[in-house]
């Protein structure tokens, strides 16, 4: 067979999700507005088709409305398959024939219509605005006999099944990265595709709560219990101080140990208004751990040393008897400030929010901490002290447990003060800097 050119080339991050596609079953995919997801869509399905060597090869779009799809996707489609000699269309039914192979386009909401059809590669897109039991009870069936594949994508409507789906995919790729499952997330702020001056513009002229939905991906956008919002935590990547603007401020040391079936402990330095990239063990032991920790000691000299009291009591122990002062955290335990919060962990992630708030800079590429730091929501009880949700509620509804924003969120445990050595340089900057004027 000649060569046929489908008229499309890639721009990240569609190259980069390709890869994952054809790497993995089945991907999920949250993206924000205009990234190009129904482009990728399409050619994966023609690329797929025509790799194929099955008999009578079978491919699915679908959008949660019919005439959604061929509003988004049919023209696209007879565009990309126009260059394939022989080809077939049929309007009506939306259905192009390529090579012997074919694609259709069809709609979630006449979910009779899939059932007894058979597919060897679906898309479904926008997922979020399907019925939840289109997957399971209609998908799922029309690839079994082929062992075909699926891509679910689209952007946040909310803590919906497509937010259930993306962290199932999320745990799944994480346990096994070449397994079945892989998951994707892509903001605006990252991809590049939307220039910065536009995206600037559309932020000012769109509602926060939208812009968080459709352009950061916030699948937390519609509530307003969450207590750090993914614009805040963007804002504070943007931020960094150097080294003179630090001066004489506390160096403190956040260690979060790995709770009982999980397999990651972190590590987390904090020098004033600016936090680091989390230090992130994977199944290490005490002994381990607190070696660990005390190169952290040693290179960074803090100020002080914060670990969870709860799952920490051994490498505390270690810590203690190498002649490290540490300090014990029970999350649980008392708060400083009781008329505000009520426990010690509310505190914890109340002080972080202060901090951020207040200008303090979050390391600028550091995605999963991002994404933690953004996903605790919060209320009040009936003494109006602030309480966190659950650490274990947060695990179930977003998939993991947030262990680098719990190790962040330790460094805020108490006020510490810098250390002489470094208040008193601190001081000699801002006298030079003041001769200097």
């Amino acid at each position: 067979m000649s060569q046929i050119v489908i008229p499309h080339c890639d721009r990240y991050p569609q190259d980069e999700i390709r890869r994952h596609l054809e790497a993995h079953r089945f991907g999920v995919l949250v993206c924000h507005r205009r990234m190009g997801k129904t482009v990728l869509a399409l050619t994966h399905l023609i690329k797929q088709a025509v790799l194929n060597q099955r008999a009578n090869p079978s491919y699915h779009y679908v959008a949660p409305l019919r005439n959604q799809a061929r509003n988004v996707a049919w023209d696209y489609l007879l565009r990309f398959t126009a260059p394939f000699p022989g080809r077939k269309v049929n309007e009506q039914r939306m259905e192009v024939m390529i090579l012997g192979r074919k694609i259709q386009l069809l709609g979630a909401d006449n979910p009779d219509a899939l059932r007894g059809i058979y597919s060897d590669g679906i898309v479904l897109d926008e997922y979020a605005q399907m019925k939840p039991n289109v997957f399971s009870e209609i998908i799922r069936p029309m690839i079994t006999d082929r062992m075909g594949w699926v891509l679910f994508s689209g952007t946040p409507k909310g803590q919906d099944h497509f937010f259930a789906q993306y962290n199932f995919a999320r745990r799944e790729f994480a346990a096994n990265p070449g397994g079945d499952w892989w998951a994707g997330l892509y903001r605006a702020d990252q991809t590049g595709v939307i220039p910065n001056d536009e995206l600037a513009r559309i932020q000012t002229e769109t509602p926060a709560n939208i812009f968080r939905q459709e352009y950061l991906c916030d699948f937390t956008a519609s509530r307003d219990d969450v207590l750090i919002p993914i614009d805040r935590v963007l804002e504070a990547q943007k931020r960094l101080y150097g080294e003179y603007e630090l001066r004489g401020a506390p160096k403190v040391l956040g260690v979060d140990p790995a709770r009982f079936g999980d397999d990651r402990s972190v590590i987390v330095r904090r020098h004033g208004l600016q936090a680091y990239p989390p230090r992130v063990l994977a199944k290490v032991d005490n002994v381990q751990l607190a070696g660990t920790v005390a190169e952290e000691i040693r290179d960074f000299r803090p100020d002080a040393v914060f670990i969870d009291a709860g799952y920490g009591a051994g490498v505390i122990d270690l810590l203690r008897s190498m002649g490290h002062e540490v300090v014990e955290v029970p999350f649980g335990g008392s708060p400083i400030k009781a008329g505000r919060y009520r426990n010690k962990r509310a505190e914890l992630w109340g002080e972080m929010a202060a901090w951020i708030n207040s200008g303090g800079a979050l390391p600028e590429k550091e995605t999963e901490l991002a994404g933690e730091i953004s996903s605790a929501v919060y209320d009040f009880d009936g003494a109006g002290k602030m309480r966190l949700e659950p650490k274990e509620k947060i695990k179930e509804r977003v998939g993991k447990s947030p262990d680098l924003a719990d190790a962040l969120a330790l460094t805020f445990a108490a006020p510490v003060l810098g250390s002489a050595a470094g208040r008193a340089a601190g001081l000699q900057q801002s006298y030079n800097l003041e001769l200097t004027l």
